[in-house]
């Protein structure tokens, strides 16, 4: 045994590397695993080369079939290895945030653009509706022998107007604001066209009040879709171009209608607005997709609404129309003149009864927060709407100004009105506080416009009065429109916005037909432009401005110290000591 194995010693130290490989290679080895059986070195050699690559591949073939090993390997986290992880897990937590915060914030961003677009549209139209179509009214009696029914074709639009506030509010909270601005535009649109087409004068009163109705849909739907698109810091300055919105037909739509009336006719006057209602509605509606319901708890029952709607609707007509009829009772017996009364008086106590329900508990009392902020809309609307009704009448019979000259005056309220809703869109803090600022300066101006109706002063002091007028009455309603929205839950922002536009509408009828009412009790046929009759309308008118400061006062102080601000509370709302 010692000796062979010495002489395989002195034998592979004598052999070439290769031939000692290939002879380790041989003994118990078969062809397939690349063994060399016999033949030369290079045949060897190559055979085990291929039979090398063969295993190779099979190998491979193998692991690629089978699931990769998952190996665990204790790992000790250093604390500044979790310091790291920590890190980068508050960097993802916040990258949503950093998505959020760059959501469109502006009302002209490109995600909002075509809707703040289409918001103004559908004001204008309504606008246009409501006011412009005045100029072509009195073509419209005369050739169609409506001059007896001429006021009933604008106080049928009034009343059916507060009838859709009352029912789209409560839609608009159960169903969202689509169905409410489809249905509207359906109607103006029907009414439009009733009106452009009528063969008689009843059809365009019709058609008035239809379109009234549809508009009162559509304004409505129009705030809630505010609320719910447009981010808070926005509104401010969305509601300021609504008010622009409504300004431009006022200043510019009497002169378009009559154009129009003149040169194509006043059919065209109702025609020509129907595709601008269309081309309005549609751009908004794939805005509005997603602005469903938000909670089926807050239903309300919409059937008392309705039937409380019509009873509202039908007393504030039964008023107007009386009072309209008594300012001309020459001709009149006692007894035609006492059933006029009656039938004012039954008018608006069926409107003081179920007024109430309509609005956010303690509004007619003032109390604080958000029905303090709805009184205030409609009560500094008594004062200027009341105010503005009688203006051309005074500065055409006392001073014998040509009606154009005079209408300068209520273009200086326009403009101003147009500047007080740009200044309180830039405003950024104490928002409530505009409240009480615009009705102070209201208060201001109109006392300032009675003393200088008093005093017979310049006509361009009674211009620039008037303008500062409108500057507090811009001021004043676009913040009530933005703080109504802010203080109401989602699913309320309905039938606070309805609640907000019955205030509104409600306060310029009491204004003009209140201001009416005095005017046919102080007026003298022998002297038409007695001047002291005008400054008793203003003097009477300006104490609802004094109203005024202290509801927004209310409005104000609950802002201040945080009481009856928040959304719940300011639905239900107290009364105040």
């Amino acid at each position: 045994m010692p000796g062979d194995r010495a002489t395989r010693d002195d034998r592979s130290a004598d052999e070439a590397p290769t031939e000692r490989w290939l002879r380790r290679r041989r003994p118990g080895a078969g062809a397939s695993s690349g063994a060399c059986t016999g033949g030369t070195t290079t045949a060897c050699l190559l055979q085990w080369f291929w039979s090398t690559w063969l295993r190779s591949l099979k190998g491979t073939a193998a692991r690629r079939a089978q699931p990769p090993a998952v190996v665990h390997v204790p790992v000790r986290i250093t604390h500044q290895a979790r310091r790291s992880r920590n890190h980068r897990t508050d960097n993802q937590n916040k990258r949503p945030m950093r998505k959020n915060a760059s959501k469109p914030t502006g009302a002209m961003s490109p995600e909002l653009r075509p809707l703040t677009i289409g918001i103004l549209a559908i004001i204008t139209c309504a606008a246009f509706e409501a006011m412009a179509v005045v100029t072509a009214m009195p073509s419209v009696a005369r050739e169609l022998s409506g001059e007896s029914s001429y006021g009933l074709a604008f106080s049928m639009y009034l009343t059916a107007s507060l009838l859709g506030t009352v029912v789209a509010g409560s839609w608009c909270d159960r169903k969202g604001p689509r169905p409410a601005l489809a249905v509207g535009m359906s109607l103006m649109i029907v009414g439009l066209l009733a009106a452009g087409v009528a063969p008689d004068f009843w059809l365009v009163t019709v058609g008035r009040a239809v379109s009234g109705l549809g508009g009162g849909f559509m304004i409505v739907a129009v705030y809630v879709v505010i609320g719910r698109s447009f981010p808070q810091q926005a509104q401010p300055v969305v509601f300021g171009w609504l008010a622009a919105a409504w300004v431009v037909p006022a200043l510019v739509g009497p002169v378009v209608a009559g154009f129009v009336t003149e040169h194509f006719g006043w059919r065209w006057v109702f025609l020509g607005v129907v595709p601008v209602v269309v081309a309005a509605v549609l751009i908004v509606w794939p805005k509005t997709r997603e602005l469903g319901p938000i909670d089926a708890a807050h239903e309300s029952p919409a059937k008392d609404r309705v039937l409380r709607g019509l009873a509202l609707a039908g007393g504030v007509f039964a008023a107007q129309w009386s009072v309209v009829h008594l300012a001309d009772t020459d001709s009149a017996t006692p007894g035609a003149v006492l059933g006029l009364t009656g039938i004012a008086a039954v008018g608006v106590v069926v409107a003081l009864v179920v007024l109430p329900a309509l609005l956010p508990k303690g509004t007619l009392v003032l109390a604080r927060g958000l029905p303090s902020i709805i009184a205030t809309r409609g009560i500094v609307n008594v004062a200027f709407f009341g105010t503005e009704a009688f203006i051309p009448l005074m500065l055409v019979s006392s001073r014998e100004i040509d009606p154009g000259t005079a209408g300068l005056t209520l273009s200086a309220g326009a403009l101003g009105w147009s500047a007080g809703s740009f200044v309180q869109a830039r405003v950024t803090f104490g928002r409530q506080w505009l409240l009480v600022a615009g009705s102070s300066v209201l208060s201001a101006s109109l006392a300032a416009f009675a003393l200088a109706t008093a005093v017979e002063a310049p006509l361009w002091v009674l211009v620039v009065v008037w303008g500062l007028s409108g500057f507090a009455m811009g001021m004043t309603l676009s913040s009530t429109s933005v703080l109504v929205l802010k203080l109401s839950e989602r699913s309320e922002q309905g039938r606070n916005s309805a609640a907000l536009q019955l205030s509104d509408q409600l306060g310029g009828v009491v204004g003009t037909a209140g201001a009416g009412a005095l005017f046919a009790l102080l007026h003298d046929d022998a002297d038409p432009g007695h001047v002291p009759t005008f400054v008793a309308i203003w003097l009477a008118l300006w104490v609802f401005t004094a109203a005024g400061i202290v509801s927004g006062l209310r409005g104000a102080r609950s802002s201040a110290d945080g009481s009856d601000l928040t959304p719940s509370k300011s639905m239900e709302g107290t009364v105040p000591a």
